[in-house]
């Protein structure tokens, strides 16, 4: 299944938006260099991005900036949350785990609960770079 493109009510956009930046200023060891008003910019100017991060928001994550890709122009948000959020417990990496008969079937899988949400799973370079900002 892949991510439908939604667009999100201006209520809920704002305060995704108010979220996003208590969260940037509270935590300013991770977007080193970066201007909280550029980044709201290009939110704002994205409304499928945002749909995506309120994807996270609503699961119990934390999505934070962390970066700017300069060759793509884009930035960098990862789920900064402590520990997996409870609406993404009790998962599978991928399908075949899912349909293997298992006594403690997994609900879901995170290849295909990343494609519903329009995010990408981090690879592992990107992981490690995640634990350099904090404890995840």
């Amino acid at each position: 299944m892949n991510y439908t493109i939604k667009i999100l009510s201006p209520e809920i956009s704002q305060d995704l938006i108010k979220i996003m930046k208590e969260r940037f200023d509270k935590n300013t060891i991770r977007q080193e260099g970066l201007e909280w008003l550029n980044v709201e910019e290009r939110s704002e100017a994205n409304p499928e991005k945002l749909c995506s991060l309120n994807e996270m928001e609503k699961t119990g994550g934390e999505p934070d900036v962390v970066g700017f890709d300069r060759q793509t122009g884009e930035y960098n948000f990862y789920d900064c949350s402590a520990e997996s959020p409870a609406r993404r417990r009790s998962i599978c990496y991928e399908r075949e785990g899912l349909d293997a008969g298992k006594e403690f079937k997994p609900v879901h899988n995170a290849i295909e609960m990343a494609s519903e949400m329009g995010i990408e799973i981090l690879s592992e370079a990107q992981c490690h770079n995640l634990q350099k900002l904090g404890k995840f």
